[in-house]
């Protein structure tokens, strides 16, 4: 009988143990049937619209791999870049997934599985001599003018190297591209991707970028903290991709291939 207690406490305890460390944010998801993610949709080729509203880049892709997996349907929570963090914290989204940077700072209030891809900062600019200097801090002077999205790391970069240079904050890479153009700024610094498609885009403008990206960005996913069972499911699912090559042949799709670009706006 002594026995048979203790096999049923055991039990009993290997039960509650087992509840209490299922993943909170897996189990809404779950009960919901949807995966909310939120995005910009406006960082091409990571996240954008298409001609007809339509989101698709590399970051949704990513988003339908995930949802398909869980085996719920995909809602896209579209945002400005910098309330895609405030909205994750808020509870208003179970992941993003927006060309975002897996940065110290950021990873103190929420976690971070990946990188799923690796970029770096440009310049897109119409002065050769801003493409051509060794280190940015040699910008650092009154007479620059540069744009970056708000609250992201190339706005950082800025605010760190170039503090005496003025700083505008856009909601997003097309309205940062239209001020270049229009030499309303000297230059816009942000991810590499984001200048190459600028370049793509405006072929006779002018413009001209960094060959190569002069910092070093992991892109990752942000998800609640605190939550080990999602980090674990979402680390599998990351390797999964990339040892059955499908995360190569997403990056093939939409960073070595250019065709979607009669697609966009």
């Amino acid at each position: 009988m002594i026995l048979a207690l203790v096999l049923v406490f055991a039990v009993s305890c290997t039960t509650t143990t087992s509840n209490t460390k299922v993943s909170p944010t897996i189990n809404k998801i779950t009960e919901r049937g949807v995966l909310v993610v939120g995005t910009a949709a406006n960082m091409p080729p990571l996240n954008m619209k298409s001609k007809t509203h339509v989101p698709m880049g590399l970051d949704i892709d990513i988003a339908r791999f995930i949802a398909a997996a869980m085996g719920v349907e995909l809602s896209l929570h579209i945002e400005p870049f910098a309330e895609l963090l405030p909205a994750l914290k808020a509870g208003e989204v179970d992941m993003v997934i927006s060309g975002l940077t897996i940065t110290p700072e950021r990873n103190k209030s929420v976690a971070f599985v990946g990188p799923y891809h690796v970029s770096g900062k440009s310049f897109l600019t119409k002065f050769e001599s801003i493409v051509t200097i060794e280190n940015p801090a040699e910008l650092n002077d009154a007479k620059w003018r540069f744009a970056a999205l708000r609250n992201s790391t190339s706005a950082e970069l800025i605010k760190t190297l170039m503090p005496q240079a003025k700083l505008v904050e856009t909601e997003d890479y097309q309205t940062a591209v239209k001020m270049v153009l229009e030499d309303q700024v000297d230059a816009l610094v942000s991810d590499y991707h984001a200048c190459v498609v600028a370049l793509l885009q405006h072929p006779d403008s002018g413009l001209v970028s960094v060959i190569t990206p002069f910092t070093y960005e992991p892109l990752g996913i942000a998800i609640p903290p605190g939550d080990s069972h999602l980090v674990n499911w979402m680390d599998n699912f990351l390797n999964t991709m990339v040892a059955s090559d499908q995360m190569a042949e997403l990056k093939l799709k939409w960073i070595e291939d250019a065709s979607w670009l009669d697609k966009l706006p």
